[in-house]
């Protein structure tokens, strides 16, 4: 990394973070870049001299978030410096370059997915333009991966550990091909040198992060070896693994076999369906029909009984009719999910099927999501009740927004579990510890439960 600039050295600054997780994880880097050369970070960017916002453009609103809370700048208090740069990082970045400021007037700085490192020097150029040019990388070649950045970890118990980058797989709905690029995989040495630095710091649980992690390796090796990654993550002696985004079409046997060997794998998966409709998974460039991915789902049921299983579903997909929707209702019932993210579709401009007509009556589509979701909320509380009176294994993230006397954090199946913190104990003493917690209640989203036994 080159030297930090002076200019920096003692400006505060505030990240905001729109998206999924690979954004989250690039906001880690943008902060820890930042504290490298001497900024100090705060809690509201009313109180910043530098504001990062991290976008993303899968959908619309969060296009909309972005311009909102950006174009507040343009009004926040003048901060005790003098002087407020704007800075405007991730996919919309990458997407949009320069035209940002067709919507974001105060944007000092644009940089793309691929040019995280460049941020400080962008920032000294803005400071030293005081306004007068927006400072703009979006380069992708030969970019090194965000890994090698410092960070600023927002847990000391569990870090984002990105395997590889970019997406072949051009779904015709899906903008992040175009933003993040074609697959590049991180050499299996490197991730696994990472996850021992992060066990060593004293970190429990890592989340394994690619747009497609089953076909890891691929570029590198010439077939994916996720299964083996798998393993050898495991073998470092982290306590939990996770991982995500997994496309069901490079879901193979070995990584199946895997997930049921290692103990330190949780029993969770995210495997994203989108429709349970063939004709409309054709469409949608998913490589997969509704019987591929139902007959996956009943291996990877017979290998691992337990299995919470979520996903992903659009509605209203250009062209879906009555019939398509009632084969995603169906879908949904066989697979059993436990709890599933649901979108009304979001036409994204540059992709595919952004430019297919479609008439069907905004009330029609609305009408279906809320039915869809009905389903998703009875299956979600069907899935808890077969938790009550179990103990779940849960790792204590913090206290509750509402009642510092309620502790909250994650069971082995990804559950949100809510529980009292035991008399006589110290509340702040039980963070990044692993307690058993006996579920006395199960409702739609969470459990609650008491703990039993000593934390460990």
């Amino acid at each position: 990394m080159t030297q930090a600039p002076t200019a920096l050295v003692g400006k505060t600054y505030c990240v905001r973070t729109f998206g999924c997780q690979m954004n989250l994880h690039d906001s880690e880097r943008v902060a820890g870049l930042l504290d490298a050369c001497g900024c100090i970070c705060v809690e509201s960017p009313d109180d910043a001299d530098i504001v990062v916002f991290m976008t993303c453009c899968v959908r619309e609103n969060a296009d909309q978030r972005l311009y909102g809370q950006a174009s507040a700048m343009v009004s926040a208090p003048t901060p005790p410096s003098g002087r407020r740069v704007v800075a405007i990082g991730g996919c919309i970045a990458q997407r949009d370059g320069e035209r940002i400021r067709d919507h974001i007037a105060c944007a000092d700085v644009v940089f793309g997915t691929s040019a995280l490192a460049s941020l400080p020097g962008l920032l000294e150029e803005a400071f030293a333009a005081d306004g007068r040019a927006v400072e703009v990388d979006t380069a992708e070649e030969d970019r090194p991966f965000s890994t090698d950045l410092p960070s600023r970890r927002e847990s000391p118990f569990h870090a984002w550990v990105p395997i590889m980058t970019g997406c072949n797989n051009f779904c015709t709905y899906c903008i992040v091909p175009y933003v993040r690029g074609r697959e590049k995989s991180r050499t299996m040495e490197s991730v696994v040198a990472e996850v021992e630095h992060l066990v060593a710091d004293g970190v429990r649980e890592v989340t394994l992060l690619g747009q497609n992690v089953n076909s890891y390796g691929r570029n590198l090796y010439g077939e994916p070896r996720f299964a083996e990654l798998l393993r050898r993550v495991a073998a470092t002696g982290v306590e939990r693994i996770r991982f995500t985004s997994s496309n069901p079409k490079d879901l193979s046997d070995e990584t199946i076999a895997a997930m049921a060997e290692l103990p330190s794998v949780m029993p969770h998966l995210h495997l994203a369906v989108q429709s349970g409709s063939t004709r409309v998974l054709r469409a949608m460039n998913r490589s997969y029909t509704r019987e591929e991915y139902l007959a996956l789902v009943g291996r990877l049921r017979a290998a691992m009984p337990h299995l919470a299983l979520s996903t992903d579903i659009i509605v209203g997909f250009p062209g879906e009719t009555e019939e398509d929707f009632l084969d995603t209702l169906s879908l949904v019932r066989e697979a059993a999910f436990s709890s599933a993210y649901t979108f009304i579709y979001s036409p994204r401009p540059g992709t595919p099927a952004a430019k297919i007509a479609d008439d069907t009556p905004r009330e029609v589509i609305q009408d279906r999501f809320d039915r869809l979701a009905e389903l998703v909320a009875q299956q979600a509380h069907d899935a808890n009740q077969a938790d009550l009176g179990t103990l779940a294994s849960v790792l204590v993230e913090g206290p509750s927004k509402r009642d510092d006397g309620i502790l909250v954090g994650h069971s082995e199946k990804n559950q949100t579990v809510h529980f009292p913190v035991p008399e006589g104990v110290d509340a702040a003493s039980l963070v990044g510890t692993i307690v058993d917690v006996r579920v006395d209640e199960a409702r739609t989203w969470y459990l609650r439960g008491t703990v039993e036994g000593d934390p460990r």
